[in-house]
């Protein structure tokens, strides 16, 4: 079938890649991917105001019963768990009693209760318990920490612009790494790696715009996912920084259009660890308007595993990236 209702012209998401050059063969970007360029598009996401929110996890692994979830951020132990409402609370990690790592404790009707001696929270301050502000995105679920962001503080966190809700399918992906949030940063705004690093995945990258100015700063990027053999699927993306440990990948043309991949730095260690550790967040949100992506949110489910799946292989690699760019920084062999 070539047509659909209304006379609109049906086209496979899928394109055929003409023969083209091997891995070896392409282009060099090594000129294009100049250091000066990348230094000054993270040192522009490095100025912006997070408003001391971090990225702790999925929304969905904060179930709203059974355990609770735990996360160190900067150092500092932080414990969420959902209320019978499911309304998400958060606090620190530590019970002020004797020092109980709350994340091991349980939810009972609602209420965290230390498995220690039994304190029991509700969410409010409470036997020295201090709570956090936290905010359920829906997708993602970041806590305020202002010991640890040392900006001013902002009622909500930066969340990048996605599909409108109930017409994508999302998953998250987390890794760790050794290295700090600005090593994974300048990873995300060095979007000539692709094709070299990651041949299985991009194929035919091109950037057809640089950053040009604070209030223009997207790299402009055409690219082919590979998905089988020659079979890829084109598209036009844009990558920008809306906040100093966020980069978002949005597709503004092309198959998937509005669809994004957000990758979040959030650092686990305080800053002058010795060896810092950097969680890696990422959400994938995708988004298509043929008719036929419905059968993609029936079957989300089953799609979010291979989604994480992709996204580990990816970060496999970049965590490497990540990696060696801090050693090579904090060993003086590198700037930075």
């Amino acid at each position: 079938m070539s047509e659909r209702t209304g006379g609109a012209r049906w086209t496979p998401p899928l394109r055929r890649r003409p023969r083209g050059p091997g891995w070896a063969a392409q282009a060099p970007t090594w000129h294009q991917a100049r250091p000066a360029l990348i230094a000054e598009a993270l040192k522009r996401a490095s100025a912006r105001r997070s408003g001391n929110w971090f990225v702790v996890g999925a929304s969905r692994e904060m179930a709203a019963a059974g355990r609770p979830y735990g996360r160190t951020v900067g150092g500092v132990e932080v414990v969420l768990w959902r209320s019978d409402e499911g309304e998400l609370q958060a606090g620190q990690g530590v019970c002020p009693h004797l020092g109980a790592p709350l994340r091991d404790s349980r939810v009972v009707c609602g209420t965290l209760v230390c498995h220690w001696h039994g304190l029991a929270l509700d969410g409010a301050p409470f036997g020295g318990w201090q709570p956090f502000p936290v905010h359920d995105d829906g997708v993602l679920v970041w806590v305020r920490l202002d010991g640890v962001g040392g900006e001013e503080p902002a009622e909500l966190p930066v969340v990048p612009v996605r599909p409108a809700t109930g017409r994508g399918v999302d998953a998250v992906f987390t890794a760790v790494g050794r290295c700090e949030p600005q090593d994974v940063v300048a990873n995300r705004l060095d979007p000539w790696h692709g094709s070299w690093f990651h041949p299985y995945s991009f194929v035919d990258l091109r950037v057809v715009r640089e950053p040009q100015d604070d209030e223009d700063d997207a790299f402009v990027v055409d690219v082919s996912f590979r998905v089988a053999g020659r079979l890829v699927v084109p598209v036009r993306a844009e990558f920008t920084a809306p906040e100093p440990r966020t980069v978002v990948m949005r597709i503004t043309d092309g198959e998937g259009a509005s669809s994004v991949v957000e990758t979040h730095a959030t650092p686990l260690t305080g800053l002058d660890a010795e060896r810092p550790r950097t969680a890696v967040v990422e959400a994938v949100i995708a988004a298509s308007d043929r008719p036929g992506f419905a059968m993609a949110r029936t079957a989300a489910p089953v799609l979010r595993p291979l989604m994480r799946r992709a996204a580990a292989r990816l970060w496999r690699d970049d965590l490497a990236y990540a990696e060696r760019r801090w050693l090579l920084r904090s060993t003086g062999r590198f700037p930075g």
